[in-house]
């Protein structure tokens, strides 16, 4: 077996940070609005691509990062109305299609009616097995390791852990994904080469994968694609090439 193909398995965590929405429209003289529309779009075909394969177990995309507050006030007004739209319409068709919800972010900052919808969709798909989709709003990786320090802190406080008790394991347990696989693939539409503040920890030993292509363009083609360049890399985890060739070695 080449040492190349040894990752042959599809992911089954695939994390997108979905860029390229307000580029999208401005490309074709259209208002920031119309990509955001269009992303949604994108959205659906993602997610059934994904809940169609039985090796994909998870989903995250991030949605709203804790520093997107910092845009026009009339675009985050949009994005929360569309947010809420959106859920609204898919949240019967996620449950439909056996998909299990999830939010992860500091959801406090929204509004109440939107919360209650989130919670309403967590609460009515929390039994669905095909697919568990993460949606990341207001959520940023700093913030989770900086929540997961505080509640570690105080069980250290209330003698109900000790020092020297903490260890990876412990503090992953606190952290948003705690009950899920690390992602195996991160994917960034739109150009950029960063993380930006999306699942720090998570990310320790995910291959990446950017692509120019934006947002409200990505489909099952690009989809494909990103997964055939996973396909081809070769994960170590800290062994040698050798070592891995060898466990795979019948």
């Amino acid at each position: 077996m080449s040492v190349e193909r040894l990752n042959l398995a599809a992911p089954r965590h695939i994390a997108i940070i979905m860029d390229g929405n307000g580029r999208w429209a401005q490309q074709r003289f259209l208002p920031r609005a119309v990509g955001h529309h269009a992303g949604v779009k994108a959205v659906r075909k993602i997610v059934e691509l994904c809940a169609a394969d039985p090796t994909c177990e998870v989903l995250s995309l991030f949605a709203f990062s804790s520093e997107n507050w910092r845009r026009p006030e009339s675009e985050v007004t949009l994005l929360m109305s569309l947010f809420l739209t959106t859920l609204q319409s898919e949240i019967d068709k996620l449950h439909k299609n056996n998909i299990r919800l999830r939010f992860i972010g500091d959801r406090t900052a929204f509004d109440e009616k939107l919360q209650q919808k989130m919670t309403e969709g967590e609460q009515k798909t929390k039994n669905n097995t095909a697919l568990t989709l993460v949606i990341a709003a207001n959520y940023g990786g700093r913030w989770d390791m900086t929540l997961a320090c505080k509640i570690i802190s105080e069980r250290v406080a209330s003698g109900e852990l000790l020092p020297q008790d903490i260890t990876e394991r412990v503090v992953n347990q606190h952290l948003s994904l705690a009950d899920l696989p690390e992602p195996d693939l991160f994917i960034r539409t739109g150009g950029e080469q960063r993380v930006s503040n999306f699942m720090l920890w998570q990310l320790a030993y995910t291959e990446f994968y950017f692509t120019p292509t934006l947002w409200p363009d990505f489909n099952k083609s690009a989809l494909q694609e990103a997964i055939t360049s996973f396909q081809s890399r070769q994960r170590r985890f800290g062994h040698t090439g050798d070592q891995i060739a060898a466990l795979a070695t019948p």
